[in-house]
């Protein structure tokens, strides 16, 4: 229930092409790929060595191989690379900072916006999709939409132009590092500059000060946006900024963006989306453990989580957990009202209600209609 709707293979390493090709043949979702990394693999990890012919060789390669989707930094311009200059952390991208440096080492423009009518080409006659990605992202809080983030999403909104003309499916990549009062600013520009395209963001992280915990600093961000507008939201694990993540980083991850993509539908009231909540919410109420577990996000964990203080097969129909027990569930004297209220008037809430005020009405009498009493006359 927690999968991923796609993946990026980021290999970097040796033997991209095969690692490449495994995830294809394993993956039931569409793969997507950054061609510039297997171009500085190809350019024996020299970025001096990359050329506009070599990208074009390694684009048919994952073409031919069936690739779904690329990134390419294509909007970071030789006029936005000096903008980069005053920021706290500077380039953080990966493509986008070997674009930059290919630009300056020959103070051209980058190869990939002066051929992207060719890389259109490509993508229209093997149908791939682009995400153009944002080379210049804020790379911290202190740098978010500043001037260099919204020149290339200036420039971002051109290509996506260009590539509706050739019939090719696009979204555009966003940031980032973004604090939560910012965050609303990047979606009102990217839907205006570049026509309302999809919005496909790296979260944001609100917030630089919990290494080991971006997977939540980043799906609060994601939830945020999300329900502002982003079609698409690209996850990030525990080990963020720290180190290569693993099987369970990976499951966390994609768990907080579930969460938060969910989150997001549900506060743009896409159809059904509420159904869920209320299927839980019942099966809550009426204490119907396993239920709940399995329409649980994650039904390993919720049921792990209740049977590490209550194991016991009878408390799967129990009518309280650990936290509260028998006496203090909330829920259950919930059902106790209403099982007085069915008592009293047939599970009429309301007739129940008018009952209870009627009877009260008659003790007010029987005590001389008083506004005021003495305790002592209260308890006889």
């Amino acid at each position: 229930m927690w999968g991923a709707d796609t993946i990026m293979d980021l290999s970097t390493g040796n033997n991209i092409h095969e690692t490449r090709e495994w995830v294809m043949r394993n993956s039931p979702v569409p793969v997507g790929t950054v061609p510039i990394y297997q171009c500085l693999e190809k350019a024996g990890g020299v970025v001096e060595n990359i050329t506009w012919e070599l990208f074009r060789e390694t684009l048919l390669e994952q073409a031919e191989q069936g690739v779904d989707y690329w990134t390419i930094h294509a909007g970071v311009l030789l006029a936005s690379i000096h903008l980069t200059a005053g920021r706290l952390t500077g380039i953080v991208s990966r493509g986008g900072s070997i674009h930059a440096k290919l630009a300056l080492l020959e103070h051209k423009e980058n190869f990939a916006y002066e051929h992207w009518d060719e890389i259109l080409d490509i993508c229209a006659e093997y149908d791939i999709a682009l995400s153009i990605g944002d080379g210049l992202r804020p790379g911290s809080i202190r740098d978010a939409n500043d001037a260099a983030q919204f020149f290339e999403l200036k420039v971002q909104g051109e290509l996506t132009r260009r590539a509706w003309e050739k019939n090719v499916q696009v979204m555009n990549e966003g940031p980032g590092h973004v604090p939560l009062h910012k965050i609303q600013e990047n979606m009102d520009k990217q839907l205006d500059w570049c026509n309302e395209a999809p919005f496909y963001t790296l979260g944001p992280l609100t917030t630089d000060v919990a290494p080991g915990y971006d997977h939540i600093t980043s799906a609060i961000g994601a939830a945020t946006i999300g329900a502002a507008g982003t079609a698409l939201l690209c996850y990030v694990t525990p080990k963020e900024h720290l180190g290569l993540p693993d099987r369970d980083d990976v499951k966390q991850g994609v768990i907080s963006y579930k969460i938060a993509a969910h989150a997001a539908d549900l506060a743009k009231g896409i159809p059904n989306a509420q159904r869920w909540d209320d299927e839980l919410s019942w099966a809550r109420f009426e204490f119907r453990w396993n239920d709940q577990f399995n329409l649980s996000l994650d039904p390993v964990t919720a049921r792990a989580y209740h049977d590490a203080t209550l194991p016991q097969e009878p408390a799967k129909t129990a009518h309280f957990c650990s936290m509260c027990g028998p006496k203090f569930c909330s829920m259950n004297i919930s059902q106790e009202l209403q099982e007085y209220a069915q008592a009293v008037s047939g599970g009429d809430l309301d007739a129940a209600k008018e009952a209870g005020m009627k009877e009260m009405s008659s003790i007010f009498r029987e005590k001389g209609s008083d506004v005021y009493h003495s305790p002592e006359e209260l308890n006889e």
